[in-house]
């Protein structure tokens, strides 16, 4: 999970370095590199270079990055953190530092930015940062990340609409084109037993893949955290209780269940679907406390040579917790979370099983030093997608077409970015939303 964050309103502590030397001093530890096009020394503290880390979206999930990340690489230093509240700062800022790599967290208070626009503080005097926001944000985080040259780790999901996916496309062009690092937060493509069962399905050991099963049923997340009463604003209590509003989570399908739909989007090669069709609705989480997100999801993907994909998931209380993945071949049956292989080719993994989490960012140094960045944006940026036109057909009662997202003008942003008033988004009604 993410919390909520953004940004913020001091001034940076310091200036930050050329665009093109962050870019370019990363990579090694004993000579120069080059990238896009520039030859550029490297900087050397302690017989390695340093790199400064920033952190925006201090939640749990941000705090976990950021120990990975300084586990990651021992050259790491986190030098700058962004919330769009001083109080999830306060929190947890003492539990990076009380971590096992807690001797590389240098924050002082003039380096914690608080507010809608502390992220370009961060950014602005950073060689890489961490983006683990609610997901409304990640767009204008990273076009900002990008313009500035610094390489990035993207909490997933991407976008929570048509247009802000669109912004996050065009920044990972730009990326590329800068030579720059952008990992995202799809940990199950970073654990090695998934990656030996999705390597073994793709060189054929269950046949042809005829459909896909995914499924996300669990309990649900955390209760809303504030009431009404203890907010300032409007604005603030949305924030505080991001999850349950789809201008801030882009739904649960969207935010949490994307991870079984990223697993249809890696088996089919990152293709993207004809079309699909959804049912959905709000039906044990109806209080007003949780926001206008919907608590279940079915949906129907269809893929070229009548290849179906199958997604379910669901937030009730006291039901049972399915959290599964199946591939279904002509020669036989992967279950993807076990990791095991039935049929004329059965298999099962016997090897070991490492953080997924932390291999993210191990790998992602790992590139960064050998000045050969990572860059997987687009197909963070394709399972978003899937997951946006299965809320959205959910939402409208349409089959919806990757175009139709892709094209959409329906933009879920708030009139402007301040702490006030700001009306309760409607609880979408299939048949009566229409799509936009």
């Amino acid at each position: 999970m993410t919390d909520p964050t953004t940004s913020g309103g001091r001034p940076s502590a310091s200036p930050s370095s050329s665009a093109s030397t962050r870019r370019t001093f990363l990579a090694g530890t004993t000579a120069g590199v080059v990238t896009a096009g520039l030859s550029v020394p490297l900087v050397h503290a302690a017989g390695s270079s340093t790199i400064k880390v920033g952190l925006v979206g201090c939640g749990g999930r941000g705090s976990g990055a950021a120990v990975q990340t300084l586990t990651a690489d021992s050259g790491t230093r986190l030098v700058a953190v962004a919330d769009a509240f001083q109080d999830r700062i306060d929190e947890q800022l003492p539990v990076i530092k009380g971590s096992a790599v807690g001797e590389r967290v240098d924050v002082p208070k003039d380096r914690q930015y608080a507010g809608f626009d502390a992220y370009k503080h961060v950014i602005d005097q950073v060689d890489l940062v961490l983006l683990t926001t609610p997901p409304h944000f990640r767009p204008i985080h990273l076009e900002y990340a990008v313009s500035k040259g610094v390489h990035a780790f993207v909490e997933k999901p991407m976008a929570v609409d048509g247009p802000g996916l669109r912004k996050f496309l065009e920044a990972v062009k730009q990326s590329k084109a800068k030579g720059l690092s952008l990992v995202n937060g799809f940990c199950w493509r970073y654990f090695p037993p998934r990656r030996e069962l999705m390597k073994r399905v793709l060189e054929g050991q269950i046949g042809d893949v005829v459909a896909i099963e995914t499924t996300y049923n669990s309990q649900g997340v955390w209760d809303p955290r504030k009431k009404r009463e203890e907010c300032s604003s409007d604005m603030e209590y949305q924030m505080r209780n991001w999850y349950y509003y789809c201008w801030l989570s882009g739904d649960h399908i969207v935010e949490q269940a994307v991870h079984g739909i990223d697993t249809m989007g890696w088996i089919t090669g990152d293709i993207r679907p004809i079309r699909c069709s959804a049912v959905g609705g709000r039906q044990s989480r109806t209080d007003a406390k949780y926001g206008n997100i919907w608590d279940h999801f079915s949906v129907v993907y269809e893929y070229p040579n009548n290849v179906r994909g199958y997604h379910h998931c669901r937030h009730w209380v006291h039901t049972d917790v399915q959290v599964a993945d199946f591939l279904l071949g002509s020669k036989g049956m992967a279950d993807v979370f076990k990791p095991a292989i039935t049929g004329e080719n059965k298999w099962r993994y016997r090897g070991q099983r490492p953080d997924m989490y932390q291999v993210e960012h191990d790998e992602m140094y790992a590139a960064i030093r050998a000045g050969k960045p990572i860059n997987n944006g687009e197909q963070a940026a394709n399972s978003t997608l899937l997951a946006l036109m299965g809320r959205t057909a959910a939402y409208t009662g349409r089959a919806v077409t990757p175009d139709m997202i892709l094209n959409s003008k329906e933009d879920l942003s708030p009139p402007k970015y301040e702490f006030g008033p700001l009306m309760a988004p409607a609880i979408p009604v299939p048949g009566y939303t229409k799509f936009a």
